[in-house]
């Protein structure tokens, strides 16, 4: 089981004949992704890498099936494109571009709010590193060859944490289940919690690596999640240990402007809750493994039931 996509998963990309959607297409081909066309407005009735080129994500739907999309156009259009997949409906939009306005994101929060549960999709980004199911498929730009297909699941903030995670782990023996990268800026699609919740229900996830940034309140949102309502051990790490306080450091949303936000408080606030604590990213892989053998010797703890 995948908890967003596996191989079977149609796929189109918004953007699609931009030099970076077709870099990262032919990754996401390569690598085994069910790529069935794309948009990109004018184009309509081409073809781009031996696939489809529609006008609107609601002519690539009807033609291909697409149930999921990628998005690679600029940061001005990227609101527009996400709502038009929306409406098209697709049902898992990844939103990759970065530099997008905050109030562009709040006007696709407040937008998406007019879908019932049943039909509303979900978004991952923007911002951020994509999704990927081990030897099964991808959406985003992450290096395939380092996510050996395993049980662990990863979600993270910082795409190339994700990838060093991804990395130590492979050399350790241990494998990913399932990589998603919910994006650095304030204001994103999906947070820590809505994936944490997935990886709880899914039987092909032993574990989770929780990957964290300074600023805002998620980090501390999720690791009260993981003690609430979570059976599976889980590594948090939180980047930022020596940002100094009121500076943006990197992400958009990496910048520490209330209690709480500092990546100590953060880290000290998962500890307290039952999540094992990497002492620094060149030891997120050592971290895993100790917790996943740590919890084999451990009776098993039930978890409450995740809220709907």
């Amino acid at each position: 089981m995948s908890i967003l996509i596996d191989g079977t998963t149609r796929v189109i990309l918004q953007g699609f004949t931009g030099d970076k959607a077709t870099f990262h297409a032919r990754e996401m081909l390569a690598y085994g992704t069910r790529l069935v066309g794309g948009v990109t407005p004018g184009k309509g009735g081409t073809t781009h890498l031996g696939l489809p080129v529609f006008d609107t994500v609601k002519a690539a739907v009807r033609a291909t099936g697409a149930v999921a999309s990628g998005i690679f156009v600029p940061a001005a259009f990227c609101a527009d494109a996400i709502m038009e997949a929306a409406d098209a409906g697709i049902r898992l939009i990844v939103c990759i571009t970065d530099g997008i306005p905050a109030q562009d994101m709040i006007r696709v929060k407040r937008y998406l709010r007019r879908y019932p549960r049943e039909r509303k999709p979900m978004l991952i980004g923007p911002n951020c590193a994509g999704v990927i199911s081990a030897g099964k498929a991808m959406i985003g730009i992450m290096p395939g060859h380092i996510y050996t297909p395993g049980r662990v699941g990863v979600v993270t903030r910082s795409g190339t944490l994700g990838y060093e995670a991804a990395s130590q782990m492979q050399a350790l023996g241990l494998g990913v289940s399932t990589s998603v990268g919910i994006g650095g800026d304030p204001i994103n699609g999906s947070s820590f919690v809505d994936i944490l919740a997935r990886f709880e229900q899914d039987d092909d996830t032993d574990a989770v690596m929780m990957i964290g940034e300074i600023g805002g309140p998620q980090e501390a949102e999720a690791a009260l999640f993981v003690r609430d309502h979570m059976s599976k051990p889980v590594v948090g790490y939180v980047a930022g240990l020596t940002a100094p306080v009121g500076r943006r450091m990197g992400h958009a949303g990496a910048i520490i402007s209330a209690f709480g936000d500092s990546a100590a408080e953060k880290a000290e606030l998962m500890r307290s809750s039952g999540l094992t604590v990497a002492p620094s990213p060149a030891e997120l892989g050592r971290a895993m493994a100790d917790a996943l053998a740590a919890h084999s010797t451990r009776a098993p703890r039930a978890a409450q039931r995740v809220p709907a």
